[in-house]
């Protein structure tokens, strides 16, 4: 059934040739809903790329090793007293190396060092290694010293030797670089470590180990007092 205006037809009302036609656009104008998801959507993506960024940030940004001192322990020790004054010290270290980033690292040494009261009396140089992403490797070092004289603190040597105990300081770097993609980065990481060593039955009686920054600060303040 067909009605009136279905057979309605429309023609184009033709413009004046003195008035050409004139078309204006109008903006659109979107409710206020769609207007809050809009900003929405647009906070969130800014939001997702930043957090983005910040992994791949994170995860690529090379960080230095950690070092740390397991065990220590005495293997052998002794006092001459008989001028020159000197002794005979060996110890025996077990060092943890961890890679915290996610790329591989080589190191190519691991020098560990003794010294009494601030001033070195030996150092050991262990092989290098591999360490995978976020892998860890145990170093063995043999720290052997004798008849190493004493002369600039004699005066604390034998003060620390009528107390019983007799404080040594051991320094471990460790060296190596960094495999990112096509590049090598190189890294290091340091500890120290302050042993006392019973002079009686050749026992370590204290030991305390911390990061060499701190280390530092340590020996700074010490040497003040």
């Amino acid at each position: 059934m067909t009605t009136s205006r279905d057979n309605v037809v429309y023609a184009t009302i033709p413009g004046h040739p003195n008035h050409p036609n004139v078309v204006v656009l109008l903006p659109v104008y979107y409710s206020r809903r769609r207007l809050l998801l809009h900003r929405l959507y647009n906070a969130l993506l800014v939001c997702a790329v930043l957090l983005s960024v910040s992994a791949a940030v994170f995860l690529l940004y090379p960080s230095d090793p950690t070092v740390q001192v397991t065990s220590v322990r005495l293997n052998n020790f002794k006092v001459h007293t008989a001028r020159p004054i000197s002794l005979d010290l060996s110890l025996d270290l077990t060092i943890r190396v961890r890679n915290r980033d996610f790329f591989s690292f080589t190191y190519t040494s691991l020098a560990s060092s003794v010294g009494y009261r601030g001033r070195p009396l030996g150092f050991v140089n262990s092989a290098g290694g591999y360490l995978k992403a976020r892998g860890s490797s145990y170093i063995n070092a043999t720290l052997d010293l004798n008849g190493i004289e004493i002369l600039h603190d004699i005066f604390h040597l034998l003060e620390d030797l009528a107390k019983g105990s007799i404080p040594f300081d051991t320094d471990s770097e460790v060296q190596g670089k960094l495999g990112l993609f096509f590049f090598k980065i190189p890294l290091e990481a340091r500890v120290s470590c302050e042993v006392f060593v019973n002079t009686s039955n050749q026992t370590i009686v204290y030991q305390d180990c911390y990061p060499m920054m701190i280390a530092a600060n340590y020996v700074k303040a010490r040497s003040s007092q």
